[in-house]
């Protein structure tokens, strides 16, 4: 007996009805980021082994899915009696894999700036909407294959990118009718902090484990420190930023404050504030602003600002998030091209949306009018208001046989067509169409014309 077919662990399948509503955030975000003069690329699904590594950190390095290499690389271990058990395991990886799939869009994009950088104009600004692959744990809200929707700007260290980008997440969500939180933070203030507490040689090791406060909460996030070999005297003085309150402004002085010492420290504090200032006296839509201390996002390559967003009223992870990243492009080799970005999270967005029902009941891609087929003669005599309707952007299909009418109608109700129009002998002598209206059963003939004109008022 056969094995029933599935969908890999950690991927989903997507019918009509949700690519649709997944096509509708997309378009909304594609508009958001159009209006603000970012252009689309595309890159490859996989990328070089060596790009991606070291580029994550510890904990995302062992997220990348890594494409077995063609040939017989076994073969080589039986003619040299030797059992690839026994190697070390890096340099078994290195040898069986030279490529891995992208693990986000930001790492590929640096690689595109660098290899076209005499093709570009700087400030370059770009919008990228791929899936994306890692092999995480799959669980609500957290998938092995999912979609990154990004938008970049590089040559620029000007903090009005930060104050756009900004107002981009304010502008999408708010048009999806989402409330969020914008959560902002600096990198150079996490530096200045780990100045100030003595651990500047940890910081890695202090914003991984800060990274995970929401999940963990604080006695989680000190027991990692204390593991991390981080001293009960270094954690005191961290302590009282895991409960940082206040408006942005008292958490910003006491910032000031806790940082003074600190010259980086100081340096993020200014830039923080001036995001915060810009982005609150321009104003924002449903969204709303936090200056967040403990925001971390474990990503090594941030370097400045750093954005995260969450949904609020539903139990789920970020829905996005990004930050500036002024030396990312070096590791490729072009030094001291600055840059910024954010991302969306589309399957989040989605299931959050579902679970708000925030989706228009006019968000569909099914067919508006299906057309039933009486026969040769009668299905010829509708093909040019069938052709007319298409033109006129309406979705239109004829059932493709001349099934018995309770079959045609079954399939028009299952598929949940709104109008049913039927032409037969007698509709041809007159030069009618009955359309049916599926909802309410009415019944009522029309021309061409006047059927175009109706059908103009009600769709």
């Amino acid at each position: 007996m056969s094995k029933k077919p599935s969908t890999p662990k950690g991927t989903r399948d997507f019918s009509p009805a949700e690519v649709a509503r997944r096509n509708y955030i997309i378009e909304i975000l594609r508009k958001h980021f159009e209006r603000c003069g970012y252009a689309p690329i595309e890159t490859p699904s996989f990328e070089n082994l060596e790009t991606l590594m070291g580029k994550y950190g510890d904990e995302g390095d062992r997220l990348v899915f890594k494409i077995l290499g063609n040939g017989d690389f076994l073969s080589n271990y039986r003619r040299a009696d030797k059992n690839p058990l026994e190697e070390d395991i890096n340099d078994v990886v290195k040898q069986i894999s030279k490529k891995a799939l992208r693990y986000d869009l930001t790492v590929p994009f640096a690689r595109y700036v660098v290899q076209y950088q005499n093709e570009i104009t700087t400030p370059f600004k770009r919008y990228q909407i791929q899936p994306v692959w890692r092999a995480d744990r799959p669980q609500k809200g957290r998938f092995q294959e999912f979609y990154q929707c990004d938008a970049d700007v590089v040559g620029s260290t000007s903090l009005w990118q930060e104050v756009e980008l900004t107002q981009i997440y304010d502008g999408a969500f708010t048009d999806l009718g989402l409330d969020v939180e914008i959560r902002l933070n600096n990198r150079k203030i996490l530096n200045g902090i780990a100045e100030i507490c003595g651990i500047g040689d940890k910081l890695v090791e202090m914003t991984v484990a800060l990274d995970k406060l929401d999940k963990v909460g604080k006695e989680g996030v000190t027991k990692e420190w204390s593991e991390r070999g981080i001293t009960e005297e270094q954690i005191s003085k961290m302590l009282p930023l895991l409960d940082l309150d206040g408006s942005n402004e008292e958490k910003l002085n006491h910032l000031k404050s806790f940082l003074s010492n600190s010259e980086i420290g100081m340096e993020g504090v200014r830039e923080l504030e001036f995001v915060v200032r810009q982005v609150t006296t321009a104003g924002l839509g449903k969204s709303e602003l936090v200056a967040d201390v403990t925001l971390a996002r474990g990503l090594n390559y941030y370097t400045g600002t750093i954005f995260e967003v969450t949904a609020k009223g539903v139990e789920m992870g970020s829905i996005g998030g990004g930050g500036r990243y002024d030396d990312l492009t070096g590791i490729f080799g072009l030094k001291n091209m600055s840059g910024v970005g954010i991302s969306f999270g589309l399957d989040r967005i989605y299931l959050v949306m579902e679970e708000l029902d925030l989706f228009p009941n006019t968000v569909q891609n099914n067919t508006q009018i299906l057309f039933i087929h009486f026969g040769e003669k009668e299905a010829e005599h509708i093909q040019p208001v069938i052709r007319e309707l298409r033109s006129r952007d309406y979705r239109v299909e004829m059932y493709p046989d001349a099934a018995k009418l309770k079959k045609q109608f079954g399939y028009a109700d299952k598929k949940n067509i709104p109008f049913v129009a039927t032409v037969g002998s007698h509709e041809m002598d007159n030069g009618i169409i009955v359309l049916k209206d599926m909802k309410t059963g009415d019944e009522k003939s029309f021309s061409p014309n006047e059927l175009y004109s109706y059908l103009s008022e009600i769709l």
